[in-house]
């Protein structure tokens, strides 16, 4: 894979353009490491990234503002911009900006639903559910322990988990080491593990469909 972000990095700063491509894909932090890996699968060279900060996922009001500005400040420079977003708690507020600025998001209401295949996330119906991806079982502190403030109060667990009942891990690579982290992160929080091997799911079709200019 080509130069393998560090997931801190991508988690507070987010990750610059780099390349000579004529698509840029905005996309989250925590999705930079699949992005680059099926961009070097398939020899997509001509799709450029730059992805937000990923704690961006803790505070969703921001987004919209943040992809607004970084579609104005890269526009010039490319061809077409594509947005690798999903809703991802906005409440519309992120289509509606990418509808009026001409760029196409990933539909959905957020990575877990694109991860698992929309249709499929949807026949699911799993509000007793909490899910983790790759980048979250990696980044669990930092995304869930810390800012709840387990860390400091973990008598706080009840109030935030009480309703939930199975932890599912999204696994988008096979890795043992983390599958043995996700259950552990399931441990802590009381919940049941489930581990679904999802791979890249939509997002691979999805960039296939702008890597052929469609």
């Amino acid at each position: 894979m080509t130069g393998t972000p560090d997931d801190t990095g991508l988690t507070h700063r987010g990750l610059a353009a780099s390349g000579a491509g004529r698509i840029l894909l905005i996309a989250c932090g925590a999705l930079a490491r699949e992005i680059l890996a099926l961009r070097d699968r398939h020899g997509w060279d001509h799709l450029d990234l730059t992805c937000l900060p990923a704690i961006l996922h803790n505070h969703p009001e921001k987004i919209t503002d943040a992809v607004r500005d970084a579609v104005g400040a890269h526009r010039d420079d490319y061809a077409r911009i594509c947005v690798v977003y999903a809703d991802c708690g906005t409440g519309g507020r992120l289509q509606t900006a990418c509808d009026a600025l001409g760029v196409e998001m990933v539909p959905g209401p957020h990575c877990y639903a694109f991860y698992e295949g929309l249709d499929r996330f949807a026949q699911y119906d799993e509000p007793t559910s909490f899910y983790l991806t790759d980048f979250l079982v990696r980044q669990f502190d930092a995304f869930v322990w810390k800012p709840l403030g387990l860390d400091r109060h973990p008598q706080l667990r009840e109030m935030y988990f009480g309703n939930y009942e199975t932890l599912v891990y999204q696994a988008q690579t096979d890795d043992p080491a983390l599958t043995a982290q996700a259950e552990a992160h399931a441990a802590r929080l009381g919940l049941r593990f489930e581990r679904r091997f999802t791979g890249y799911g939509d997002l691979e079709t999805r960039m296939a469909r702008w890597a052929g200019g469609r």
